[in-house]
């Protein structure tokens, strides 16, 4: 696992209110969990419906509003209004531009919230300050407070969701350990996300392609207005080139807003070029300029050519909050964005050396046009073998499409406890459709790891992707092994 940072020392811990008893179980139905230790509270957090795990058909749109997010953060002091935040929306990448705000202001000396989801081993993973999960007791004890309320909450606006739940938890605990920023990821969408009650120094929104459409549309134009629903008068707002479609719906909410949209490589200046050095290996540099910060040739610290975007709007970001006040030096940022890599598990991380296991969440087409490409450019192999699973209300045939360009061979799987997980069979007789290359079906992950660990040789490399659920459970089970096996070399 990576390691973890310490907090700040200048994180401090406020006065915590009180509260002992959860509340509904489901629209009309009381709980019966009792929060008492960590245990009982993620049992309550798991009785709330989990939108990120349903399929869309079976939810309805009134879990989509603000109004119960809003009604429970009063309930409990408004803690989201005593921080500084930074908010990012869009499709793909906004978790790496999160980690690398996250990342550069740590090593400018601050204490900084980080938000993020989904999760892949811990929930608690979600919630960090500087690079450590929110602790046990911290984290029963705001399930506490949140479920002594949500029966005044659910009687008007109806039970809280998960991600309503971790949301405020996130806000409750970072007001209380009065962090001196927050760097929010939203969860689904933009305008009607739980994380969108915030007002932010800088709203940023990455890349904009199809995805989570039964929720936000079926074409780009509909999915940026609804991303480019976090802008906010007041923030700055920021965003880099991309289709036309999508940006020109940006533009149009920005300007229905009264907000200045400033796009990289257009109001900002940033260039970027791919290369490759004796040190570094392939790599891409970035070059930022403002009236206020001079990035030149930076090394990008991710892999994959789209990662020179998600960089250089981070670096967009923390330029905007040094106009607020905020001391960021070049060279603490530079220094800063070098330990990244630790705040992204499940990201083109090499979890096993032999054979080589490779796991990316990348969860739609574009998202795995990303990752082939960024594999092709940065890991030598002979042949690739792919462990693939993915939500069957994605565009699958179009995710298929892009596996077939870059794996040599296919198995198919799903996570466990994922209702929206695909049939693997299914995923098979779709993908024989479309390629000739060789693919099996295995009953769950650790099967089809035994599979593709059978069918590589030294040179190969297996790479397990198309869900962060499926990344998620490889990551635990390789995490379960490689502890099996310090124990027994500890044995001797």
């Amino acid at each position: 696992m990576p390691t973890k940072s310490t907090a700040s020392s200048k994180t401090r811990t406020r006065s915590r209110g009180s509260g002992r008893k959860p509340n509904t179980k489901g629209p009309g139905e009381l709980s019966t969990v009792e929060i008492t230790n960590y245990p009982t509270a993620l049992k309550y957090l798991a009785d709330r419906v989990d939108i990120e795990r349903t399929r869309p058909r079976r939810v309805s749109p009134d879990e989509f509003k603000l109004d119960r997010m809003r009604a429970l953060l009063e309930a409990l002091g408004n803690p989201h209004q005593s921080l500084r935040c930074v908010h990012v929306a869009g499709t793909k990448g906004k978790g790496s531009t999160c980690a690398l705000v996250a990342a550069g202001l740590e090593n400018c000396g601050y204490a900084v919230g980080l938000y993020t989801s989904p999760h892949l081993v811990d929930v608690r993973e979600r919630i960090q300050i500087n690079g450590s999960v929110i602790p046990h007791p911290a984290f029963t004890d705001a399930m506490q407070r949140i479920a002594a309320l949500e029966p005044t909450v659910a009687a008007k606006h109806g039970p809280l969701t998960y991600f309503e739940v971790t949301t405020a938890m996130a806000f409750l605990y970072f007001a209380e350990k009065a962090v001196d920023v927050a760097v929010i990821e939203c969860g689904l969408g933009g305008r009607l996300d739980s994380t969108n009650v915030i007002q932010p120094e800088v709203s940023a929104i990455t890349s904009i392609s199809l995805d989570h459409t039964h929720y936000l549309g079926d074409t780009l134009e509909l999915i940026a207005r609804e991303k480019a629903g976090i802008l906010k008068p007041g923030a700055h707002a920021v965003t880099y080139e991309q289709g036309a479609e999508a940006l020109a719906s940006m533009r149009q909410v920005a300007e229905e807003k009264g907000v200045t949209l400033e796009v990289l490589g257009v109001d900002i200046d940033f260039s970027s070029r791919f290369e490759a050095t004796p040190r570094l290996g392939p790599h891409t540099c970035i070059c930022l300029s403002s009236p206020r910060s001079a990035y030149e040739h930076v090394n990008v610290p991710l892999p994959g050519e789209h990662q020179s975007l998600n960089c250089g709007l981070a670096l967009a970001i923390l330029d905007k909050l040094r106009e607020r006040g905020f001391s960021t030096p070049e060279h603490k940022v530079i220094e800063g964005l070098g330990n990244v890599r630790a705040k992204l598990p499940g990201r083109m991380e090499m979890a096993w050396p032999s054979p080589r296991i490779l796991i990316d969440g990348a969860h739609n087409p574009s998202s795995i046009t990303s990752l082939i490409r960024s594999i092709g450019a940065h890991i030598p192999y002979d042949s690739m073998v792919m462990v693939f699973g993915c939500a069957e209300d994605k565009d699958v045939r179009a995710m298929l499409e892009q596996v077939a360009l870059g794996a040599d061979k296919l198995i198919f799987t799903k996570a466990k406890g994922n209702s929206r997980a695909a049939d693997p069979h299914d995923l098979q007789q779709m993908f024989g459709e479309i390629s000739g290359k060789m693919s099996q079906v295995a009953p769950d992950l650790p099967a089809a790891l035994e599979v593709a660990a059978r069918a590589v040789g030294r040179d190969d490399l297996i790479c397990v992707t198309g869900s962060f659920y499926l990344v998620g459970e490889a990551k635990k089970h390789l995490d379960t092994l490689a502890a099996k096996r310090a124990a027994a070399a500890a044995k001797g």
